[in-house]
């Protein structure tokens, strides 16, 4: 009896042990019931059916990479290269990628070269070398879209090298050497035109602070001029000014001592006459005298005659 329970707690134990199914993060597991599809078990503890349920397949859900090998394409320009390139993918759909296809990532590489080969084929070796990006992006949306169905993604494509022939790795190396002898006889006449355009702009500003300079000193040279002009003529008409005052002084007091001496008739008509004599004295000085004045003059100069005696 006790042998029996023995055995019969074993099986149950199998039993159980084989009922419980532990899945890792990141990965999942294809169930299938009596050789059909049943579920796909997620990360956790998950319970079958044991000799009904088995598993099928452990599929990882992370980010996988595949080196492409090495594949020989010819290019638009008949030169042979060699290209090496890694994909990046994930499985999106385990349930797709088990039942679409019978090996994904053989099915991958194999669509990779055959792409690669058509993108390539069609550029020059040259565009090649700078279309590196527009090839990459170029392979992805190819792969991508023809593994949709197989439940995978390619995230992206990258390629690692790219080996071209050795005679013409040879003529690239000596192109690129006389490019760069002419980017550096290029950089250093650009040096030397710039050299002489700044020598140039220094003597053109060096000449124009001259010019101004001499401009302002002329400026202020004539601006000295005018004003000791106009002090000058400021001097001069203030001397005018005072030799009038002083004359009108003169001439106002001559005027007080006539006035206040009570002059008559016969006065005045000498002092008259004596004044005219001043005025016509002097060979430029010409005096004229209206006919009517001359009676008057005659009997002012006997009325001066008689005041003498």
């Amino acid at each position: 009896m006790i042998p029996f329970l023995i055995i019969l707690l074993v099986i149950v134990a199998i039993i159980a042990f084989a009922s419980i199914k532990v899945v890792n993060q990141a990965n999942v597991l294809i169930i299938e019931r009596l050789g059909k599809y049943y579920k796909t078990a997620t990360a956790g503890v998950n319970i079958i059916i044991p000799f009904v349920d088995r598993v099928r397949a452990t599929v990882s859900l992370k980010e996988n990479t595949m080196d492409v090998p090495p594949q020989g394409v010819i290019t638009r320009d008949n030169v042979t290269i060699t290209l090496d390139n890694v994909v990046f993918y994930q499985i999106t759909d385990a349930q797709k990628a088990v039942y679409e296809i019978e090996d994904l990532r053989a099915g991958i590489r194999y669509l990779a070269i055959t792409t690669i080969r058509d993108i390539v084929g069609k550029m020059d070796l040259d565009s090649i070398f700078s279309s590196r990006e527009t090839i990459n992006a170029q392979l992805r949306e190819i792969l991508d879209v023809a593994t949709d169905k197989w439940g995978c993604k390619i995230n992206r494509v990258e390629i690692k090298d790219i080996n071209p022939p050795k005679d013409i790795r040879d003529a690239m190396e000596k192109q690129m050497n006389a490019e760069r002898t002419k980017r550096s006889s290029i950089l250093l006449a650009e040096g030397e035109k710039e050299s002489a355009i700044r020598i140039a702009e220094g003597q053109k500003e060096a000449r124009i602070l001259e010019a101004e300079a001499e401009k302002e000193t002329n400026i202020r040279r004539a601006e000295g001029i005018q004003q000791a002009k106009i002090l000058e003529a400021t001097g001069e008409a203030e001397a005018i000014e005072r030799i009038a005052a002083a004359k009108a002084k003169e001439i106002e007091s001559v005027y007080g001592a006539i006035k206040n001496s009570n002059p008559d008739d016969k006065l005045v008509a000498i002092k008259t006459l004596e004044a005219l004599e001043k005025v016509a004295d002097g060979s430029a000085n010409k005096v004229f005298i209206p006919f009517d004045a001359t009676k008057a003059l005659g009997a002012l100069g006997s009325l001066k005659e008689i005041t003498k005696d």
